[in-house]
């Protein structure tokens, strides 16, 4: 049976491309076939191919069989900023709807293993009415939740699983994912969070310099959701 999960994370720039891909690589290194949606991106770089983003680029190449850019990333925008700015910026009329039509032609390809990557946390705005959470809701998959470990980790990680679970949701799991190699006491926070979450942590990463899905992969354990 395919398997499909909504990747989040506690804040913006925590690393949910890196743990995606670090997935989708493990996923293949078991001998599953792969694919990966980021159906809104903002932050995207004109290119003689059109608008692309480095994140969606990165989870490009761990799928197999291997995806179009646009099937993986249909709505580029270019600002790097909250993607419902950059919407309303560049007259795109961004819903749920929308993104989950895109999300489901991934599904389409029946791949073991698929990701879908929201953008920022669980409750970044869309339009003004719905966020990236009802999106989630509206494919009603599990969540994967990336923790970027850094201070104030613990409040932002339980707030995200409470709100995962108020939209009734499964939280699969969580990874730890180190973004801040300066962080005072880790192994206490980690302890910390795997007594609060009530989902398994697959994985604990490690600050990556520079990070690879390869690297990545060799921290995680699937078996929770495969």
């Amino acid at each position: 049976m395919a398997k499909r999960y909504f990747i989040t994370g506690t804040d913006t720039e925590i690393g949910k491309t890196t743990i995606a891909a670090g997935l989708l690589h493990a996923a293949r290194a078991a001998g599953l076939t792969t694919a990966a949606a980021k159906p809104v991106a903002a932050g995207c770089e004109r290119t003689a191919q059109g608008l692309r983003n480095d994140d969606a680029l990165i989870l490009m190449a761990e799928c197999d069989p291997a995806l179009s850019y646009e099937l993986i990333n249909p709505i580029t925008l270019e600002p790097a900023i909250a993607p419902h700015i950059a919407a309303i910026e560049g007259k795109v009329a961004l819903t749920v709807d929308l993104l989950a039509t895109a999300c489901n032609q991934v599904f389409e390809r029946d791949a073991d293993f698929t990701l879908v990557e929201g953008a920022g946390g669980w409750r970044v705005p869309l339009n003004d009415q719905q966020t990236l959470a009802d999106l989630a809701s509206e494919l009603a998959i599990p969540v994967i939740m990336v923790v970027g470990m850094r201070l104030g980790c613990i409040n932002h990680a339980l707030l995200t699983a409470e709100a995962i679970a108020r939209d009734g949701l499964k939280l699969a799991g969580w990874i730890a994912n180190g973004v801040d190699p300066h962080m005072s006491r880790p192994e206490e926070n980690l302890t910390t969070l795997r007594q609060l979450i009530k989902a398994p942590c697959l994985g604990v990463i490690p600050t990556l310099s520079p990070p690879s899905a390869e690297k990545v992969a060799a921290c995680l354990d699937l078996g929770p959701l495969i």
